[in-house]
């Protein structure tokens, strides 16, 4: 059983920085990539960042230059770097781990860019 647990999220002024952590259950290095996806209230959920097994990075064009994911195998979790926060950042974030064709899904972390 894969567990993906969020952490990190708050209430931020825009401009600010945040870090979410996703922490796994076992070893990250079993899964081909992982992720964070974005969900605002009444829209679908995007992607916002992927990092694969062996480091490679891709971000949407929106967060490109502002956010940088990060793994560290040690401690079993990937990181999102949020800088220069926007209120149309503003959604529940999601951690999401992929093995095979198995989605895994964290339980979300709630991100408000907001003065």
């Amino acid at each position: 059983q894969v567990q993906l647990v969020e952490s990190g999220g708050g209430l931020v002024q825009p401009g600010g920085s945040l870090r979410l952590s996703c922490a796994a259950s076992g070893s990250i290095s079993r899964f081909t990539n992982m992720g964070w996806y974005l969900q605002a209230p009444g829209k679908q959920r995007d992607m916002v960042a992927l990092i694969t097994n062996g480091g490679t990075t891709n971000y949407a064009d929106s967060v490109k230059g502002r956010f940088t994911i990060s793994r560290d195998n040690a401690k079993n979790t990937v990181y999102l770097q949020m800088n220069s926060l926007k209120p149309e950042d503003t959604a529940v974030y999601y951690c999401r781990a992929r093995k095979g064709l198995t989605n895994y899904w964290g339980q979300g972390t709630q991100v408000t860019v907001s003065s």
